[in-house]
């Protein structure tokens, strides 16, 4: 499930939040419902409101904890919303209720659950009954967190019910060895023909005529390819609000004058006194955080962190040079070099060798100091003796968290570690292996890299248009908005002002950006408001500043799609149709296949080991409709035209191969019916759950209001 799967990413607590809601019940009583809410609701499945305030409670609770925000939160909390009310509706209609134990043993099976040393008894075996008491202790201890495990209680009684479901479901589903016996046919049996194709691109498409009443045809004869959902095409002009080059070079001069000392009058001590610059304040973090819009920060830097244009020059500035201005992403910099820290950033590995007692030792260790102590000996001679193999035998023998990764630590500065670690890291050369003690255990590392990391001084003016810039692009988007008020014509407007004008085509009810541009939902709600028209337009504000200007262009509701917006999907395939037909007026006496070929001035090709299973032909594409006519043949036999894909055909079968008229295949008939029926059970196993879910959807009776409340 797709809110599920955000929820496993978290970090423990969230976890342990989420997954104590399993057992919340205990507590609070069995799932009640939390009751509907006088609003017009969000939704109905299957005649059940959902609760526009229940909704938007969870999504509330997945922007503020997961980092989703506009409506990829609303659209994840609707599907899974959908998806547990639809299958809600399926375990009524099967009796299912999943009980305590149930849940109970689905929690037991969680690794973040099975493997939480708060949970385990001294045999290193989840016990449900500490799980119990966590959820009291947090029920008294924490009021808010509580409330937010049973917010999740239907959604673990669901999974719970989900599984009892599907179970039951696949249980049920079987295969006879009689279907893995042609299933067996259907894979292996095989036929060999000589053909002759005629390409539908043989005839110039000028040479077909056709109606529009054909295309509108053939879209009816096949209404599920062509069905389409509302959406709406427009065009539109953008008028971007950044700064000038003149707002620019302001900037730059404003950043120059940090570096000239000043003269300023001093009303109170009636003297004229010294402004420090950058180069000469003797308070180096008040003079940066009085003057820049970025306060000073003394965390050294390697090259790699900064600005990639112009790492180079500053990182091989000297002490007390300055640089800039310069463009640091949004802002422009003026920097001065204050320290360089030679092999001031490290990059380690690490093998932990724990011991019980060890400070953050898993409880499931019971080995003593003293046999810590030796084994991490035995583990450093291994090491040294061959070290390219240091991230195999971390992810062997280590005990710490960074075993996943061969024990790697990435970069660190000083007292980032503990310090007979951090003293060992920063004392010794590039490719050293060696061990220390910490209260952890026993480490042997391995120092992979050294870097050089500086400490710069920059002041910093975010790269913003001036006011007077900001006036001007008010000003012409308001302009151009009066002038299409006056003749609708967008393009042309834009063409006499040399504007770019946009087409965005397709865009649904639900969507919330615009190619290239986010957080337009404002722009989409208006477009599918009752009152709006082709040629409608409207002026909207820019998040990051600026105006768009965008004019509706078409308008599709929900049905079938319009012949004008099909014709390029449904014309080439109407103008096959008619070479078909004429085609075979064409060669209507050629029965022989040489005969055909050379009306045709094509060859006769051969197609060996055809299968059932595989629909194409080299040379030819997939005809699947060719294959099944040819093993409907006799040996020797022609076929009539056969209207493919890729052209018209004629076939002739030269040979058939049956895997029962194998002389191996009596004595290993049993082997091979048994493994196509458990391929068969298999594969329809796998692909269950998603199946019976969207037919369960399709025949579920779903109202949709998301567009109404967001």
């Amino acid at each position: 499930m797709a809110v599920l799967g955000k929820i496993r990413e978290r970090s423990i607590f969230l976890i342990l939040v989420i997954g104590m809601a399993l057992f919340a019940f205990v507590i609070s009583g069995v799932f009640t419902d939390p009751g509907m809410s006088s609003q017009e609701p969000i939704g109905k499945v299957n005649g059940e409101d959902i609760s526009i305030e229940e909704f938007r409670n969870q999504v509330d609770f997945l922007e503020s904890n997961y980092n989703l925000s506009g409506m990829v939160a609303v659209n994840n909390v609707w599907d899974q919303t959908v998806r547990n009310k639809v299958l809600k509706t399926q375990f009524e209609l099967s009796g299912i209720e999943s009980g305590k134990d149930h849940i109970e043993f689905i929690l037991s099976q969680n690794p973040s659950f099975n493997s939480d040393s708060r949970f385990l008894n001294e045999a290193g075996i989840f016990e449900i009954e500490k799980f119990i008491d966590l959820i009291l202790e947090m029920k008294s201890t924490n009021p808010q967190s509580y409330e937010q495990w049973k917010n999740q209680e239907q959604i673990f009684q669901s999974q719970s019910n989900e599984q009892i479901y599907f179970n039951l479901i696949r249980s049920g589903i079987n295969f006879t060895q009689k279907d893995g016996e042609n299933e067996y046919f259907f894979q292996n049996d095989n036929v060999d023909i000589e053909y002759v194709q005629i390409p539908y691109s043989s005839i110039a498409d000028s040479l077909i005529t056709y109606k529009k009443s054909d295309i509108k045809k053939y879209i009816e004869s096949n209404r599920n390819d062509f069905k389409v959902e509302a959406s709406r095409n427009i065009e539109l002009v953008i008028f971007e609000e950044k700064p000038s080059l003149e707002d620019e070079n302001a900037i730059k001069i404003r950043l120059q004058d940090f570096l000239n000392e000043k003269k300023e009058y001093n009303n109170v001590s009636k003297l004229e006194e010294s402004i420090p610059s950058l180069l000469t304040t003797k308070n180096i973090t008040e003079f940066v955080n009085e003057n820049s819009e970025i306060k000073f920060d003394s965390i050294y830097l390697p090259k790699g962190s900064l600005a990639t244009d112009h790492a180079n020059i500053l990182f091989n500035l000297d002490k007390d040079q300055t640089y800039g201005p310069y463009l640091d992403g949004e802002y422009y910099k003026i920097s001065r070099m204050l320290y360089k820290k030679k092999g001031g950033s490290v990059r380690a590995s690490h093998i932990l060798i724990s011991y019980e007692g060890a400070q953050s030792a898993n409880p499931q260790i019971s080995r003593s100091k003293l046999e810590a102590k030796k084994e991490a000996n035995r583990i450093l001679r291994l090491a040294k003796r061959k070290p390219d193999t240091f991230s195999e035998l971390a992810f062997e023998f280590s005990d710490g968290p960074s075993k996943s990764s061969g024990g790697d630590l990435g970069f660190f500065q000083e007292g980032a570690m503990v310090k007979p670690f951090n003293d060992y890291a920063f004392s010794k050369r590039k490719g050293s292996i060696g061990l220390v003690e910490t209260d952890f255990g026993f480490h042997v590392i391995k120092v992979v890299a050294k870097e050089d990391i500086v400490l710069l001084a920059s002041i910093a003016e975010k790269n913003i248009p001036s006011e007077e810039t900001s006036d001007k692009v008010f000003n012409l988007a308001t302009k151009f908005e009066i002038n299409l008020s006056k003749n609708l014509n967008l393009n042309a407007l834009a063409a006499e002002n040399d504007y770019i004008v946009k087409p965005v085509n397709g865009i649904r009810i639900l969507d919330d950006n615009l190619p290239g541009l986010s957080n337009q939902r404002r722009v989409v709600q208006w477009l599918f408001s009752e009152e709006v028209e082709v040629n409608d337009y409207k002026r909207f504000d820019l998040s990051n500043g600026g105006y768009l200007i965008a004019q509706v262009t078409d308008i599709i509701e929900d049905g079938l799609s319009s012949v004008s917006n099909a014709s390029f999907r449904a014309l080439p395939e109407v103008l096959n149709s008619k070479k078909a037909v004429l085609i075979i007026k064409q060669n209507d006496n050629k029965l022989s296949l040489e005969d055909l070929a050379k009306n045709n001035n094509v060859e006769i090709k051969k197609a060996l080991a055809l299968n059932q299973k595989n629909a194409t032909i080299s040379g030819s594409g997939r005809e699947p409709l060719l294959i099944g006519h040819a093993f409907g043949l006799n040996i020797n036999q022609i076929s009539d035209f056969i209207i493919g894909e890729n052209g018209v055909y004629k076939i002739k079968v030269l040979k058939k191969s049956k895997v029962s008229d194998n002389e191996n295949y009596d004595s290993n008939k049993f082997n091979f019916i048994i493994s196509y029926q458990n391929q068969l059970l298999n594969y329809s196993r796998s692909n269950l759950d998603n199946a019976v879910y969207q037919v369960a959807k399709e025949t579920s009776d779903i109202v949709d209001n998301r567009s109404l409340y967001y």
